[in-house]
């Protein structure tokens, strides 16, 4: 029950970013619903298929539709009220990307990964949907350059197989992670923490 509910809030929150995204690229309606679709589903329906869970989670069961509907049309109501909020979309896709980590570390659990698998399948399905959202607003993907995004998941995922070695209870270490995650998010932007560029030239 916990892990459906954290797969619901999840998609919500990144649902609510997409559509702040497409709402900035001035969009119509369908398009916005594409965009707050492939946002919240997209990470879970790619870790699915590499898991070989088909047909994938949102079409088993309706939940993440109306879900992800319900979503849209509130933030679309509420749209001005949102953007008064400079850092709400900020807010919302690094909810959802601890959110989501969790319920792929959680998938390849079930499906009797190694810890390390598990971590790259959380990360796959915390990143990913933002990084089709991005693709089809032609932006480049935030998980590629300037701010660190995947890493927070990559970092979020070992603490919690490191939680999980002490006797407490899995929630405590479900929430540690998903704590850990969204600090780091949150952390790395407020002071400007990136990776290396690779390609930045010395004068």
């Amino acid at each position: 029950m916990m892990y459906l509910i954290i797969d619901i809030l999840g998609a919500a929150a990144f649902a609510i970013s997409g559509v702040l995204v497409a709402m900035d690229k001035k969009l119509d309606f369908f398009g916005v619903l594409i965009i707050a679709f492939v946002t919240a589903t997209g990470g879970g329906t790619l870790r699915d298929v590499l898991v070989g869970n088909t047909p994938v989670f949102w079409m088993l069961n309706p939940v993440y539709l109306f879900t992800i509907l319900g979503a849209v049309i509130l933030a679309i109501i509420f749209v001005k009220q949102l953007k008064y909020l400079r850092k709400t979309l900020f807010l919302f896709d690094t909810i959802g990307l601890g959110l989501f980590t969790m319920v792929g570390i959680e998938k390849g659990l079930a499906a009797e990964l190694i810890p390390p698998m598990c971590i790259v399948l959380g990360t796959i399905t915390a990143s990913f949907g933002g990084v089709i959202r991005d693709i089809l607003c032609n932006d480049i993907p935030v998980i590629f350059h300037k701010e660190i995004y995947a890493t927070p998941s990559i970092l979020g995922g070992i603490c919690y197989f490191l939680l999980s070695m002490f006797p407490i209870e899995p929630v405590y270490s479900y929430m540690g992670a998903i704590v850990l995650i969204i600090v780091l998010r949150l952390l790395a932007v407020k002071f400007h923490i990136t990776l290396p560029n690779i390609y930045r030239v010395k004068k």
